[in-house]
């Protein structure tokens, strides 16, 4: 019975960090809801007052945008500020047709009377990262917004934001994302889904009580000596803004996070391009807990309640390494049950599983509500849309588990950032532009890795098979099984019968 032993405390231990995390999410659940019940009494700049308006630097980093480039740079021309308080760096790291574009772009907005810059470099050295601390080596601003491509902010951002710098100790402000295209696809509705919880519950859950919160890379603006006191933008990690935020808030900076302020985006529509990102944020933050966790937990300064929360907020992908093990041994878990009586009490404790799966459906319920509604019609389409997100989140396991490996293990990878094509409407196409014939912007081949992810659908086919033939009939893990084969069988044909 060694190899029974092993099974059963690898799955008992995965299913323990798992239930850990959902009390950790039950925990800023609470916080959560305590904090929508208070007034905000932060002290604010007075815009109206000229002695009190500061000057602002928004840097637009791109690379190889040709879609949304024109989109983006209109959208930034109507902020609402006052001109000569305001700049605008355009830092431009296109190797394609967009760079001249771009430019010509530029050139119009300048005759409008704009400050805006645009600044390229000979090399892509740091990625994203790099060309952010290139463009604060000449920003004049004494605080930097930051937007990516896809972002719209609205024309009054910057007096939304802003204001809050009154209070010399905050670093940085950050805004909640919004989605231009949250309804195109399943896919889409997914991914909106598990941003909105990030947005809501888990952003304000933690600032709310002075844990440590990330900027979120765009949608964000910094204090420009906060920057520079917590060394400046570094290229080491895959997610640079994580990186950076923790740094700040290890030198005492405080983060503002503001949930009714909505920065509209557009969420990746291929599922290769879904999968970069996703691959990024994952591998990224595994890295950042390689390179920040010790700072954090030796810091006098923090309470155990902020180094518990920055814990799991390091280990937040590291979750998908878990449910991975939880899914493949669950199979082998099930005959072990079957041959074995006397294990009987113990497969009823681990039914703690179950109580982690409610816990994470109350708490997405919250931010679901708040979002669409609170009715009984709302509620049974949560219920839906809940099985949903929860089978392509699995579907995803084996792609992010590996991302999350290779992070911990310190492999290196560069920054393959994620492909904008202009979708705002549920009409809007993708497929047919120059870009997806020339492969310039997604993968078009089928890896190793996507036909793992075939055999997984039919491993958990074989699942929901065992079922019942176990004993008289053991259906305590069908549904976990079904749920597990929809969410890989989507990814898996998905991949490959989508990729452009």
């Amino acid at each position: 019975m060694i190899w029974e032993g092993i099974v059963i405390s690898i799955y008992t231990l995965a299913i323990l960090v798992i239930f850990a995390y959902a009390l950790a999410q039950l925990n800023l659940l609470t916080n959560y809801l305590r904090a929508s019940k208070k007034t905000d009494q932060a002290p604010q700049f007075d815009l109206a007052n000229p002695n009190e308006v500061p000057l602002v630097t928004i840097q637009l980093p791109v690379y190889n945008e040709l879609y949304v480039m024109e989109r983006l740079l209109n959208n930034i021309a109507q902020i609402a500020y006052p001109k000569e308080k305001l700049e605008i760096q355009v830092l431009d790291d296109s190797t394609d047709e967009s760079l001249e574009t771009t430019r010509q772009l530029v050139k119009q907005l300048q005759a409008t009377g704009l400050d805006i810059k645009h600044i390229t470099r000979s090399n892509r050295n740091g990625f994203k990262a790099g060309a952010l601390k290139e463009g604060l080596k000449t920003a004049k601003g004494e605080f930097i917004a930051i937007f990516d491509a896809d972002f719209l902010p609205k024309p009054n951002w910057l007096q939304q934001t802003i204001p809050y710098f009154k209070n010399s100790q905050i670093g940085v402000v950050q805004t909640r994302w919004g989605h231009l295209n949250r309804d195109y696809s399943l896919l889409t509705k997914v991914q909106a889904f598990a941003l909105d919880a990030h947005f809501t519950l888990e952003q304000t859950g933690r600032n709310s009580q002075g844990h440590f919160i990330n900027f979120n890379g765009t949608a964000g603006v910094w204090r420009k000596t906060c920057i520079l006191d917590a060394g400046n933008w570094q290229a080491d990690t895959l997610t640079e803004d994580l990186d950076l935020s923790y740094r700040a808030q290890l030198k005492n900076w405080k983060f503002k996070y503001l949930e009714h302020v909505e920065t509209p985006a557009e969420l990746p529509v291929a599922i290769s391009a879904a999968k970069s990102q996703q691959f990024r944020w994952n591998k990224g933050g595994a890295e950042n807990f390689q390179k920040t966790i010790f700072n954090v937990l030796k810091s006098k300064q923090l309470s155990p309640k902020t180094k518990i929360h920055s814990l799991f907020h390091l280990l937040n992908s590291t979750l998908f390494l878990n449910v991975l093990i939880v899914a493949i041994l669950s199979i082998p878990i099930l005959y072990i049950k079957n041959q074995h009586p006397s294990l009987k009490p113990y497969f009823s404790v681990m039914s703690v599983f179950v109580l982690s799966s409610m816990i994470f459906f109350a708490c997405y319920w919250v931010v679901y509500r708040r979002i669409y509604g609170n009715t009984l019609k709302d509620f049974i389409k949560y219920i839906g849309m809940f099985f949903t997100f929860f089978s392509v989140a699995m579907g995803f396991s084996l792609h992010n588990t590996i991302a999350v490996l290779e992070g911990h293990l310190g492999k290196r990878s560069e920054f393959i950032r994620t492909p904008k094509f202009n979708i705002n409407t549920v009409q809007d196409s993708y497929k047919n532009n120059k870009y997806l014939k020339n492969n310039k912007y997604l993968k078009n081949t089928v890896s190793f890795q996507v036909v793992l992810e075939g055999l997984l659908m039919g491993y958990f086919a074989f699942g929901m098979y065992s079922a019942f033939v176990v004993g008289s009939g053991d259906f305590g893990l069908f549904p976990f099984h079904l749920m597990l084969f929809l969410g890989f069988g989507y990814v898996f044909l998905k991949s490959v019968f989508t990729r452009v």
